[in-house]
């Protein structure tokens, strides 16, 4: 039979919106996982803000909507707050009661309240501890990672890389039609007057030269998860040099790096020999006819092929980060804000591969026996 579509004849109602959430669904293990982060950061959390004084958002509403924003790839802060008003499971993350009008934030509080987390690293803290929430999971490799980097295409226009000598456009110039054609650009005679940070780079021969910032990740080899991640210019720091730095700061992380999987962007003195130096064994992607020092044939004989294998993984990590998690360009000017943008999309990659692991794990468990059974 049939059935009929009926008008709205209520607009009060009672609902229960936990009811409306699958139990199965991730979002509900990535809330429990972001909830003990919350509570780990609480006391972080207190000394960021007066005692006094009018309230503002939360903190933990604030870090939560970025996460939201990663999941669901809302492109802008203003999208989310609209979206916030009449989407009850972004409410329901959110801890916001369907009737809390007072609580649904706009886009300029939003953006203003953001300020104080850039300016003290919370999306730093925030990433590391989500990384530990795996170790305690005992989901992350302890001494086994891969390396690599990814351009990541600012929001300032081509238009607006000039000459540096060039003075300042009045009022009214708007955005005129530029022929760029046989005029030689570079770094050290123009700069973007919307975003001076963002560099000309071109990624590879027949390639078109953008203006973009540099996006370097450390995966753990075991299940794939990000636990080292920095955006810096993409023109005077090096991909095997911030590789290096980011090594050296895993012990600081507890961690106990061995080996290193990279691409043969990586086979250089340099980045062979600083493994080397830092007791870790470099598995790079040897280039042929290139003799480095440091990299024979002891390299290749224990877990070698292991790591090339593996190491390609953390392409999924960009792969994600720059499709779902809308960070292909970014929304923001400046490393700083770029930099807070990326640590909170690879902490969401992390989240929802911890909530798969877990639900995995849950199902594959044996059920419980009963008691005198």
């Amino acid at each position: 039979m049939r059935g009929r579509s009926t008008a709205q004849t209520s607009l009060i109602t009672l609902l229960n919106v936990e009811s409306r959430i699958p139990e199965r669904h991730p979002i509900r293990e990535i809330k429990r996982l972001i909830g003990k982060v919350f509570r780990e950061l609480d006391s972080y959390f207190d000394d960021l803000y007066a005692e006094g004084g009018r309230s503002s958002i939360p903190p933990e509403r604030l870090l939560g909507a970025k996460v939201l924003m990663a999941l669901y790839t809302v492109r802008s802060d203003r999208q989310f707050c609209e979206r916030l008003r009449y989407d009850l499971l972004f409410q329901w993350f959110l801890e916001i009661n369907p009737d809390e009008e007072e609580a649904i934030f706009d886009a300029s509080s939003f953006s203003k309240n953001q300020e104080r987390l850039i300016r003290h690293a919370a999306a730093e803290i925030f990433f590391a501890r989500v990384v530990e929430l795996a170790r305690a999971g005992r989901w992350a490799s302890n001494e086994h990672f891969s390396v690599d980097g990814t351009l990541i295409e600012a929001w300032a226009s081509m238009k607006s890389f000039r000459p540096k000598d060039e003075p300042p456009q009045g009022p009214g110039a708007g955005n005129p039609w530029q022929d760029f054609h046989g005029e030689k650009r570079s770094n050290d005679t123009h700069q973007s007057t919307t975003d001076p940070q963002a560099k000309l780079l071109r990624k590879g021969a027949g390639k078109e030269a953008k203006l973009c910032f540099a996006g370097h990740a450390v995966m753990e080899n075991r299940t794939g998860l990000c636990v080292h991640f920095e955006v810096t210019p993409s023109v005077g720091v090096t991909e095997s040099g911030q590789a290096l730095a980011q090594i050296r700061e895993l012990p600081d992380r507890e961690f106990a790096p061995r080996t290193v999987g990279a691409d043969k962007g990586y086979h250089s003195k340099d980045f062979v020999q600083g493994c080397r130096e830092l007791g870790v064994a470099p598995h790079v992607a040897e280039v042929k006819d290139r003799r480095v020092e440091g990299f024979d044939g002891r390299t290749k004989k224990k877990g070698y092929q292991t790591s090339q294998r593996i190491r390609k993984r953390i392409e999924e990590i960009f792969g994600w980060m720059k499709t779902t998690g809308g960070f292909r360009k970014t929304r923001y000017r400046g490393v700083e804000r770029t930099h807070f943008c990326g640590q909170m999309v690879v902490a969401t990659y992390n989240l929802l591969r911890l909530a798969k692991l877990n639900l995995e794990a849950m199902m594959a468990a044996p059920p419980p026996t009963e008691v005198g059974a």
